[in-house]
């Protein structure tokens, strides 16, 4: 008989996560206890619970805007390379814990700047945190970096080329992230031409608090490997009354050219992406057999884990062992390493897995 799917089991199930942010992941006592040594007074509460809570009760508010201020408080206590190092290192043994196998993890280093670190100490303080987190794992976890772009501001392409500059010390790609409305990727399209003529992987927020439009320019403009989010292709497919669906020439094109989709089920209800995990487009997606993949977005401020998205998704969609696994399998097909290290942790790690689980 398969494992009955109990939180622990799926805790156990081998997962792969490629939409997770740096700054959306740290741990309570963490930030309390950076903000203490740099003097930071900011924080709404200094108990490790309450502020939890907050991060998730701010984040909760059905408006992206308002989910992306609750960033403030974590990117302010994470301004020099020993803060780096450990919310990295954190990550990486939190994300391990919880069963993941390999994740790509974001961050914008920009957003670091301010204290007096160079581009290239926060990147490389970063990455020390990852290999010393996964070490500390004994190495049951492999951590690739993706370098965002913030939408809103200027220097696309000196990021794409830190991207670039970093690719043999771990960095795997590069995104565009914040407010989709009034920032259209094409705004950087110096950036992702020097990509392409780079052989690099990126991908781009589209597709969330913004419709199709978003998406087409991420897609035919851009020419994004996957797609971050991508909820708002629903909109391009449309169903009658006896449950026929019609896909429209979009969304068929990024079924067929099988395009991931980051999907991030609790972080979308939180921002009014969907009304509800029930609703979520993924159920849709998943029947449809786009390439859907299942992600954390932001753990603190979701309250969420790889796991917790699992169960939640088993639990409104009757999802099994199947399913999970197709999901990961997904996940891993799309990741921006190698394929001979897709192709082994699919076969050595993850197929494995769940064998065990559906035994």
């Amino acid at each position: 008989m398969p494992t009955p799917m109990t939180p622990e089991a799926i805790r156990r199930a081998p997962k792969v996560l490629l939409h997770d942010h740096l700054d959306g992941g740290l741990r309570p006592q963490t930030v309390i206890e950076l903000a203490d040594t740099i003097g930071y007074p900011e924080l709404p509460t200094t108990n490790p619970e309450a502020l939890g809570a907050w991060f998730r009760d701010a984040a909760d508010s059905g408006s992206l805007v308002r989910y992306l201020e609750t960033f403030a408080h974590t990117c302010g206590v994470m301004q020099s390379e020993q803060a780096l190092v450990r919310v990295a290192a954190e990550a990486a043994e939190d994300l391990a814990a919880d069963g993941v196998v390999y994740a790509e993890v974001r961050y914008a280093p920009e957003l670091f700047l301010p204290s007096g670190l160079s581009l290239e100490q926060v990147v490389e303080a970063v990455q020390e945190g990852f290999r010393l987190g996964e070490r500390n794992t004994g190495n049951k976890i492999r951590i690739g970096t993706l370098l965002c772009a913030m939408r809103q501001n200027e220097g696309w392409l000196r990021i794409a080329e830190l991207a670039v500059r970093y690719r043999d010390a771990g960095v795997v790609g590069f995104d565009i992230a914040g407010p989709e409305a009034g920032f259209p990727p094409t705004r950087g399209l110096d950036a992702f031409e020097y990509l392409r003529q780079q052989n690099a992987h990126f991908t781009i927020h589209a597709g969330e608090a913004f419709g199709l439009p978003s998406i087409w320019e991420a897609i035919q403009h851009c020419g994004t490997d996957r797609l971050g989010h991508g909820v708002r292709i629903v909109d391009d497919i449309t169903q009658d009354a006896d449950g026929s669906v019609h896909i429209g020439r979009l969304a068929g094109f990024v079924r067929d050219k099988r395009i991931p989709l980051e999907m991030c089920p609790s972080s979308n209800v939180q921002t009014g992406a969907a009304k509800s995990i029930a609703e979520h487009p993924i159920g849709l997606l998943t029947d449809l057999r786009f390439r859907v993949t299942v992600n954390t977005d932001n753990r603190l401020m979701s309250g969420c884990t790889m796991s917790s998205e699992f169960a939640a998704l088993h639990e409104a969609f009757g999802y099994g062992w199947t399913d999970l696994q197709w999901f990961t399998v997904n996940a891993m097909k799309s990741a921006f390493i190698g394929f001979d290290e897709r192709l082994a942790l699919i076969n050595e790690v993850i197929k494995p897995g769940y064998a065990e689980l559906m035994a």
